[in-house]
C-alpha cells in the first residue's frame, strides 16, 4: 500500500450502518408480510393483447377507454415503439378478448387499430414461475456460500451470503412498499443484483484477506479500514458508471424494461453499500483474526537417511 494512501474510518460507522440496515430490513420484511408484492401477469395469470396504431397515441387515452368499457385492471404500455401498445388484463381466457379490446379502443377513434397478438397466461404457469424463481434464488445463495467458503474462509461465506440476502430483501421490499409491478424482468434483475453484489464483495474480501496476511501490525478494524479504503476507488467507479447506464435505461428505455432498470438501480446502490458495511460488519462480529487467514503450515520433511 502506498504511504500516501488515505485511510477512511469506515468501521467507525459500523454501528450506525447496522441500525440503518436493520431498519431497512424490518420495513421490507413487514411490507412483504402485510402488503406482499404486486405480481405481474407472468405470475398471476391473465390475458395479454398487443395492438398496433397507425399513429402514436397517448397511453392515458387508452386507459380511459378501457376503463369506460369495464377493463378497470388493464395495464397499458408501449412495446418497442409509440405505435405498438401492449395491454395486460387479469381476465379469464377468452379467444375473442383481443377483438373486444380493439372494438372498445376503435370507438370514436380515427386512428386505425390492428390486433397483433392475443395470448393467455394460466395461473398454474404463473405459480410454477414463482416457485421456480424463488427456488433458483435459494440455490444460487447456497452455491455462493459454498464457493466463498472454499475460496476464502467460512466467516467470509457467512458475510457474503448475509450481504446478498440483505440486498435481495431490500430490493423486494422496495417493490412491495411502492407497490411497483413485479414480473419476470424484475426477477431477472434481482438475480443480476446477486451477481453484481457478489462480485463487489469478492473484490473487497480478497483485499481484506491479503492485508490480514501482509500487515504485521494493526487491529482487525484497522486492517478492515485499510482494505476498504484501497478498494474504494474501484468500487465507486464501477458503481457510478453502472448507475449512469441504468438511469438512462430507466428514463428512456420504455415501459418494457422500466421495472428491470429500477430494480437494478436499487440493487446496485444497496449492493455497493452492503459490500462495504454488511459483509465487513459480519466479519467483525464473528471476530475475524489473522489466525483465521494464515495459510496452513507445511510439515517439515524428516530426513531418515543414516
Amino acid at each position: 500500500m502506498s504511504e500516501t494512501q488515505k485511510i477512511y474510518d469506515f468501521m467507525g460507522l459500523r454501528k450506525g450502518a447496522a441500525i440503518f440496515s436493520l431498519v431497512l430490513l424490518l420495513v421490507s420484511i413487514g411490507s412483504l408480510a402485510f402488503n406482499g408484492l404486486k405480481l405481474g401477469l407472468d405470475f398471476t395469470g391473465g390475458s395479454l393483447v398487443e395492438v398496433g396504431y397507425e399513429q402514436a397515441v397517448e397511453l392515458e387515452d387508452i386507459r380511459d377507454k378501457l376503463k369506460g368499457s369495464g377493463y378497470n385492471d388493464a395495464v397499458v404500455q408501449t412495446f418497442g415503439s409509440p405505435t405498438d401498445i401492449l395491454i395486460r388484463l387479469g381476465s379469464d381466457h377468452d379467444p375473442k378478448l383481443g377483438d373486444k379490446v380493439v372494438a372498445a379502443l376503435q370507438a370514436d377513434e380515427s386512428n386505425e387499430i390492428t390486433l397483433r397478438r392475443n395470448e393467455f397466461v394460466g395461473a398454474q404457469v404463473g405459480e410454477e414461475l414463482r416457485e421456480q424463481g424463488g427456488l433458483g434464488m435459494l440455490v444460487a445463495l447456497a452455491m455462493i456460500m459454498i464457493y466463498v467458503a472454499f475460496r476464502f474462509q467460512f466467516k467470509f461465506s457467512v458475510g457474503a451470503v448475509a450481504a446478498l440476502a440483505h440486498d435481495v430483501i431490500i430490493v423486494l421490499g422496495f417493490f412491495s412498499v411502492l407497490q411497483v409491478e413485479f414480473d419476470l424482468t424484475v426477477l431477472a434483475a434481482v438475480l443480476a443484483v446477486i451477481g453484481y453484489s457478489l462480485n463487489d464483495t469478492i473484490v473487497v474480501s480478497d483485499r481484506i484477506r491479503e492485508n490480514f496476511r501482509k500487515m504485521r501490525r494493526g487491529t482487525p478494524i484497522e486492517i478492515m479500514n485499510s482494505s476498504l479504503s484501497q478498494t474504494l476507488g474501484r468500487t465507486l467507479v464501477t458503481s457510478l458508471t453502472t448507475l449512469l447506464v441504468l438511469l438512462a435505461l430507466a428514463l428512456f428505455g420504455g415501459e418494457m424494461i422500466h421495472g428491470f432498470a429500477v430494480a437494478l438501480l436499487v440493487g446496485v446502490f444497496i449492493g455497493t453499500y452492503s459490500s462495504i458495511y454488511v459483509a465487513a460488519n459480519v466479519l467483525i462480529a464473528m471476530n475475524i483474526c489473522k489466525e483465521d487467514l494464515l495459510p496452513p503450515e507445511k510439515e517439515e520433511e524428516v530426513d531418515d537417511r543414516p
